[in-house]
């Protein structure tokens, strides 16, 4: 007979694209096990699928949520002045609300998934993690519209323009901490599901070193901090579980595997994630 976890765990989902899918399965092998988390926390593209599995949708809904809502099709509308104010800043008004990208598609998908839900409502308490543009610190999210602080987390510098948000403006939460541990000290014990970004396999033009660049960056970012969070908080566990294959960000075909990846990953360890909340 099994008795009850003596730890509360919070569930950390990482940045990554629609490789923090992975979350799904692990979080459906921990349901399975009795082992609901008392708290989720999503970084970037990891906050998504957070919020999803917060609403208490089931994994498979989740999916098809998530397959209507990450899609190619939110980076494609540009903003036609874009180019214009790159090379005349003064003259068209370059500033700190720039973007390549039109954020309309965004909004609309975002609305569509969570309509009014505010973090108060939601079954799973969640903590959305975003990055503070003026101060480079991680801000926490967890009141208010839900589609607010979704869309502060995924505003990829350049790509999209910052969210202001209660006299903030917040920009992706990949860029102070792409696994964000720290939102969760307060629990007893926080399994996080993340991996390293993959660098490019070859350097044949200036936007592969520029992959290179901010990817290795981002490593090493993500390295620092889990060593701190090792040495001064609660237990941890990081899951990583490994595509077969080169996932792109958006490459929502890709979903079921992912989802699975996570759930093999889960399985396999599931010993260690049992020890992990002091289940005996």
């Amino acid at each position: 007979m099994s008795c009850r976890a003596s730890r509360s765990l919070a569930l950390v989902i990482g940045s990554g694209g629609v490789r923090a899918a992975s979350a799904l399965g692990v979080a459906e092998v921990l349901h399975g096990e009795g082992l609901a988390p008392s708290c989720i926390v999503g970084c970037s593209a990891g906050a998504l699928f957070g919020a999803l599995l917060a609403t208490g949708r089931p994994v498979h809904e989740a999916v098809h949520t998530a397959t209507a809502l990450w899609t190619q099709e939110l980076t494609r509308r540009r903003r036609w002045r874009a180019p214009a104010q790159m090379m005349m800043p003064r003259l068209l008004g370059f500033d700190a609300s720039f973007a390549l990208r039109d954020d309309a598609p965004v909004l609309e998908r975002l609305h569509a998934a969570f309509g009014t839900l505010r973090f108060e409502d939601l079954p799973v308490p969640l903590r959305v993690t975003a990055t503070c543009a003026e101060s480079g610190g991680t801000i926490v999210l967890d009141q208010g519209r839900l589609v607010d602080a979704l869309r502060a987390s995924i505003a990829l510098p350049f790509m999209f323009a910052p969210q202001q948000l209660a006299g903030r403006r917040l920009v992706d939460g990949v860029v102070s901490d792409p696994l964000p541990v720290s939102a969760a000290i307060d629990a007893g014990a926080i399994l996080a599901v993340g991996a390293p970004a993959p660098l490019p396999r070859r350097i044949d033009g200036p936007s592969r070193m520029l992959s290179q660049l901010v990817s290795t960056m981002s490593n090493n970012l993500l390295n620092a901090r889990l060593c701190a969070a090792r040495a001064s908080g609660p237990p941890l566990m990081v899951l990583s579980p490994e595509p077969s294959r080169r996932v792109g960000l958006f490459d929502t075909a890709a979903l079921p595997e992912l989802v699975e990846t996570g759930r093999r990953e889960a399985r396999a360890r599931l010993p260690e994630i049992l020890a992990l909340v002091g289940r005996c």
